[in-house]
């Protein structure tokens, strides 16, 4: 049985739309509902009287999180998104006059804005570089650099990039290494420790089939004391659960950047997802996404469409970006909508991102209504 086949029952989105829009946001998976379900129903009839269930769940996000990409529980935070989490790590280190940082023209603003800000405010220097640089401009970048931050795969091309790589090039020259993983995360296997990954941030609302508003921070444990919290409240310190306490320590984990409250209701989903994507495998995830981009990217080529970037099977993602001759990007994302087929507009492209759970029967739908 093919991997959709023996998942279907937790898509019923499946049912009303062709759903390839995973790179926005996701439908929810059937698993991360009925755990949102099982808690709302708890707090409407028991209010918190079932706290310890609310610290399981945060627990599970983190011990789940770490397996997903190889670190430690306590290694882990659970933020509001993926840009609190790089805002995070850009505010919370010691700047100083003259530190330099690389960053990529092309990433999405959550991954520019912080570091064109410390640029402003704080005389950093960034040197802005291209994703598709070789890697000999990028290790000449990161000589004498304190961070560099780059996406796992980048929002409109899809192009995944060379973690691997990268960490070692930022391990040898002593830099900092920041990834923006939320558009690679549960799709693609990876591993901060041996990608030599410093920080990491992602969301849960994209691939992972999460909630939005519920997301992770990795902080690699020996960094977390250079990486103060940006935001100070009750629970950064380490005896949150003394009321009385006016001791500032922090928490000696990466509890330490979790700021109050947590979406208790997110983490239960959130906690549900990823675990759906653990039984099942990421590689096996990745496989089968990677068949469904490469029957879109396939498809739209034959029909003699404009592809953006060039896909192998190295820095291909579940990103396909296209546009028709002739045709206005807005005017095919409406055809496709008449017939429930769900993508986004991004910059005068077509952007679809499928899952491992959209069949080879979806895909041809959409070749199909496109090339009408």
């Amino acid at each position: 049985m093919e991997l959709w086949e023996q998942y279907a029952d937790q898509f019923p989105v499946s049912q009303r739309l062709t759903y390839l829009n995973h790179a926005g946001v996701s439908p929810l998976c059937r698993r991360a509902a009925e755990a949102m379900r099982e808690f709302t129903t708890d707090a409407l009839e028991w209010g918190s009287w079932h706290f310890d269930r609310w610290l399981a769940a945060y627990s599970g996000v983190r011990e789940s999180a770490a397996r997903l990409v190889g670190s430690k529980p306590t290694e882990i935070a659970l933020v509001k998104n993926t840009s609190e989490g790089i805002a995070t790590v850009a505010n919370g280190l010691r700047w100083r006059s003259g530190d330099r940082i690389v960053a990529f023209r092309e990433e999405f603003p959550a991954n520019v804005f912080p570091w064109m800000r410390l640029e402003q405010q704080l005389g950093v220097s960034v040197t802005w570089l291209s994703f598709l640089d070789p890697l000999e401009r990028i290790d000449q970048a990161c000589r004498g650099a304190r961070l560099l931050s780059i996406s796992y795969v980048q929002y409109l091309s899809g192009y995944r990039s060379n973690l691997a790589a990268i960490g070692e090039i930022c391990a040898r020259h002593g830099c900092l290494f920041l990834v923006d993983a939320i558009q690679g995360l549960g799709v693609f296997p990876l591993d901060v420790q041996a990608c030599k990954i410093s920080a990491l941030a992602a969301d849960g609302h994209k691939w992972l089939l999460g909630p939005e508003g519920c997301g992770v921070l990795f902080v690699r444990e020996e960094l977390q004391d250079q990486i103060e919290p940006h935001e100070f409240g009750w629970t950064n310190t380490a005896q949150f659960n003394d009321y009385a306490s006016r001791d500032m320590t922090l928490r000696p984990d990466a509890g330490r950047y979790e700021c109050g409250a947590l979406n208790t209701v997110g983490c239960y989903a959130l906690r549900a997802s990823i675990n759906l994507l653990l039984e099942i495998g990421i590689d096996q995830v990745g496989s089968a996404v990677a068949q469904r981009a490469n029957q879109i990217a396939e498809g739209i080529a034959t029909a003699g469409f404009e592809l953006l970037g060039t896909r192998t099977q190295e820095t291909g993602s579940g990103i396909v970006s296209f546009r028709k001759p002739n045709e206005s990007y807005l005017v095919t994302i409406r055809r496709m909508k008449e017939h429930k087929i769900m993508a986004a507009p991004r910059q005068g492209w077509v952007r679809v991102s499928p899952h491992f759970y959209t069949t080879p029967r979806n895909i041809e739908a959409l070749l199909e209504v496109i090339a009408g």
